[in-house]
């Protein structure tokens, strides 16, 4: 069974997923970040493919991706530094990225190297569902990679119905139709949307990010959802840190009340 799938089984909650970018902030961390985060209490890891334009993400995130790339970071380079990682970190992984670099790399290059290094999943935020379904769904199945799709306020019932019956792992919540960044609270109309989606009953379970920070973001995550993932605050801590995954999770933990 797929790592992510092996983690929902139980049907646990308050689950805590990490965001970083890989390269970010040094060249040859991207493996020493991923086991300091499975050593401390994280639940899953999305590991963040550095892209020119990320057009989903906010200023902390993309000069994450930015200094990334002058590090000289890429896909064939993330591939070959987590060769091992399965030696040492059994947590999902997961990668973040656009869909451009991939399809440069190839897709189903991709998905072998996936399945080489033990990658669980990837969360591509420009990538069509439609296109998912013609294009790179049955290639991903083939090497058991889970394509994790995103949904918005805006995403309309039917929309919603069709990625639940046509995706497995689980359904990224994001929590409002904006980029990432990180937010101190959740206002009513963000919990109604959580409210709404948690009353569908979906197959899937849910994780909600985009604006995870503190513990009362995190908590209203986790009350009508799986868990909630944090990106940017992991991220701004992780460079105030120079590097050193210890101190920033501890902090982040702190600051959520874990």
């Amino acid at each position: 069974m797929n790592r992510i799938n092996q983690l929902f089984a139980s049907n646990p909650k308050n689950l805590l997923s990490i965001y970083f970018c890989a390269g970010c902030p040094t060249l040859e961390g991207t493996a020493s970040v991923i086991k300091s985060l499975a050593d401390n209490g994280v639940d899953m890891i999305e590991i963040g493919i550095p892209f020119s334009d990320p057009m989903a993400d906010g200023v902390v995130i993309q000069e994450a991706a930015n200094r990334a790339l002058k590090n000289g970071m890429n896909l064939r380079l993330i591939f070959s530094q987590l060769r091992s990682i399965r030696n040492d970190v059994q947590i999902p992984l997961i990668l973040m990225g656009y869909l451009n670099p991939i399809l440069q790399f190839g897709f189903e290059h991709f998905c072998q190297e996936c399945q080489a290094c033990g990658i669980d999943g990837v969360i591509i935020p420009d990538l069509p569902f439609q296109e998912y379904q013609t294009e790179f769904k049955e290639t991903a199945e083939r090497y058991d990679v889970k394509v994790i799709m995103l949904i918005t306020p805006e995403t309309s019932e039917q929309r919603l119905r069709e990625i639940d019956a046509h995706t497995d792992g689980f359904i990224y919540m994001v929590s409002s139709a904006a980029i990432t960044g990180a937010q101190k609270e959740f206002n009513r109309q963000k919990q109604a949307y959580f409210q709404r989606i948690e009353s569908l009953s979906l197959r899937n379970p849910r994780m909600i990010g985009f604006g995870i920070s503190n513990k009362a973001t995190f908590e209203a995550a986790c009350a009508h959802a799986s868990g909630g993932i944090i990106g940017s605050r992991f991220v701004t801590l992780l460079n105030q840190a120079e590097g050193d995954a210890v101190t920033a999770i501890r902090q982040l933990q702190a600051d959520l009340g874990r």
